[in-house]
């Protein structure tokens, strides 16, 4: 029977950085549901994958702030990049903010899997229960059992499920009495109540807007879409929206008011947004199309809405449609020196399935990469008589 010195539960971002930073003394194996490792990171960004951010900081995310500054400062994003440097990983940064790899994203994943030649993969394997029995993890599968002194779960979250994403992970945490918050999708795009079916007829139609989400402000492109409303705006919005109202300023850095002042032109060819864009927004604010110079104080009052424009949406699209999921084991049950369970030793959650989400911009992939860091770092070697 062999006994691992660690079991790593997933083959995506986290583990595999994980795996590549273990000593090498240890015996390693990996376990990945999939018929090969990294489907989600070879698929992200359109093959290309937003890997990390020009800005990486800790109000960028929705999760224990400790436990980011921790994690962030032992692998920063200068740390990831040098990483990829090294390795001879060519990046590019897109809206001076997104770093994409320039070829594709398979480079990091070679990057990482020439890490792991000493490491046992073990691919199309379902994941069924874990247990521990006095010092030793025995974890079931659907082809038989592996042995370890310690397991490292990076099982990632719901969203993707076509490329077999699970609850896996929060499902063992739960066996151990771990607390965890259930997955929620995130940045996911925004369904919308009947009072706002006219976002849907402007299907296919973007703009720039700033999106207003209790103290957070995300600014970036709006879509609209025959369900709702997405693009990258929205898809961070969605992370710290839950239920209640949120704000959209259609034209920021503008004032609405100063463009019209005194002009013969009709509202909707002042407004700079598109046509179709901004004829369904004056109507939605029950303003008339009709020249500047016409426009009446009541008018200007309903103008200013534009500006902050208020509503509930009614849902987001789900987790069909979710780039990551918001939830799993909670913070407060984690050392951050480590990733280690609190109250099972040598058990680890890292990447996803930790209660830490990112907004949209390579931020998930950062936590990914500088948690199962910081955990494979910390390892120690122990004996089992």
């Amino acid at each position: 029977m062999k006994i691992y010195d660690v079991l790593i539960l997933g083959g995506g971002a986290s583990g595999l950085m994980c795996a590549a930073n273990i000593n090498k003394k240890f015996s390693v194996g990996i376990i990945e549901s999939n018929e090969k490792v990294a489907k989600k990171l070879r698929i992200s960004g359109g093959g290309k994958c937003n890997i990390t951010n020009v800005s990486v900081e800790i109000d960028n995310f929705d999760g224990d702030k400790e436990l980011l500054a921790y994690a962030l400062k032992k692998f920063s994003k200068e740390r990831l990049l040098n990483f990829l440097e090294r390795n001879r990983v060519t990046l590019e940064i897109r809206k001076n903010r997104y770093y994409f790899c320039q070829k594709s994203a398979q480079e990091i994943i070679d990057v990482l899997k020439a890490s792991l030649h000493s490491v046992d993969t073990f691919v199309n394997t379902q994941i069924l229960s874990l247990k521990k029995e006095d010092e030793l993890f025995i974890l079931g599968t659907n082809k038989n059992d592996f042995y370890a002194k310690k397991v490292v779960v990076a099982t990632g979250g719901k969203s993707y499920a076509q490329i077999g994403a699970s609850d896996i992970g929060l499902a063992i945490a739960k066996s151990f009495d771990i607390q965890v918050k259930e997955f929620t999708p995130a940045l996911v795009g925004l369904t919308v109540q009947k009072e706002q079916f006219w976002m849907r007829e402007l299907s296919g139609v973007s703009c720039y807007v700033h999106i207003y989400v209790g103290d957070k402000i995300l600014k970036e492109e709006m879509l609209f879409t025959h369900k709702g409303i997405s693009g990258p705006a929205v898809l961070s919005a969605s992370l710290y929206w839950q239920k209640g109202v949120l704000g959209i300023n259609f034209l920021p850095n503008r004032d609405i008011l100063k463009e019209i002042e005194g002009s013969k032109k009709l509202l909707s060819s002042l407004i700079s947004l598109p046509k179709s864009v901004a004829k369904a927004l004056l109507k939605a604010l029950d303003i008339e199309d009709k020249e500047a110079r016409k426009v009446t104080q009541e008018d200007r009052k309903k103008l200013v809405g534009i500006h902050n424009y208020t509503f509930a949406p009614a849902g987001n699209f789900g987790f069909s449609k979710a780039e990551v999921s918001r939830g799993g084991v909670l913070a407060e049950e984690i050392h951050k020196e480590n990733m280690e369970s609190k109250k099972v030793q040598g058990l680890y959650f890292i990447g996803e399935v930790v209660d830490v989400t990112g907004e949209l911009g390579g931020y998930n992939f950062q936590w990914a990469f500088s948690s199962a860091y910081v955990c494979a770092k910390s390892l120690k070697l122990d004996i089992i008589n």
